[in-house]
């Protein structure tokens, strides 16, 4: 189970908000993210996520005020769609032979994996007891996915900065689910999906479904550095082969609720 400064390390993983950089990039860049000519395109791009981000959440707010599994259900299906379909695009660019370096579809498809866990655990939860909650999961998962795929190829910083802002929210949401839960998580066992793939893979210890939450929670923090790494790098590298381009950035910052 993680010690309380890391918990504090991970919260201060994760932002508010989405400011843009117009200054010299981090050492080993190969350019900034944008110029001060691009600023416009980048606060519109941004305004646009911002706004279809909101939407869904004021829709997810609607649905499933008090439903919490059936809601990380709904969430956690739509969350892995950006991934792979960032995947998709990059095999098309890989397979035209216009892009042939693997290191951006290691780490997506990692994130991916990672996304699916977190599904299982929201199964095995019973999320998806319903076939409404089902049918909402995987009618708006199709669509986003083509969604995504038009927005990666127009604008890959656009389709960056639109998956940071669902892992924020969900990152957001799983911070306000610990905190009004603790002690009755804590009083549970942890499913079997997340035993499997936590304990297995010698990420984490952990002995209750609050610790479980936990970690799901901070895997949303780290999927929301690595799509700022993405769009703060400008191109297809993978962030995680600059030396401390993650454990270095310090702008995402969530505050403590009043």
């Amino acid at each position: 189970m993680k010690t309380q400064r890391e918990k504090e390390q991970t919260e201060a993983a994760v932002e508010e908000s989405f400011p843009f950089r117009e200054t010299a990039p981090p050492e080993g860049a190969d350019e900034p993210l944008v110029t001060a000519e691009e600023s416009w395109v980048v606060k519109l791009e941004q305004s646009v996520n911002i706004f279809l981000t909101e939407s869904v959440i004021m829709i997810l707010d609607g649905l499933y005020r008090d439903r919490n599994y059936a809601r990380f259900f709904v969430l956690e299906t739509i969350a892995r769609v950006p991934y792979f379909a960032f995947i998709s695009v990059l095999h098309m660019y890989e397979t035209f032979g216009w892009w042939r370096r693997a290191d951006y579809i290691k780490v997506h498809f990692a994130e991916s994996w990672n996304e699916f866990h977190h599904l299982l655990i929201m199964e095995e939860l019973g999320g998806n007891s319903l076939w409404v909650d089902r049918f909402l999961a995987r009618f708006a998962a199709f669509f986003y996915y083509f969604m995504t795929v038009a927005m990666y190829m127009l604008s890959p910083r656009m389709a960056y900065h639109f998956s940071e802002c669902v892992e924020r929210h969900a990152y957001s949401t799983y911070d306000k689910f610990i905190k009004l839960h603790e002690e009755e998580l804590k009083k549970l066992p942890a499913p079997e999906a997340a035993i499997n793939y936590y304990l297995n893979e010698d990420l984490y210890l952990f002995d209750n479904l609050y610790d479980v939450f936990v970690n799901i929670r901070d895997d949303e923090a780290e999927h929301c550095k690595t799509m700022k790494a993405c769009q703060t790098h400008g191109n297809l590298r993978s962030p995680h082969s600059m030396q401390n381009c993650l454990e270095t950035d310090n702008e995402c910052v969530i505050p403590e609720d009043d």
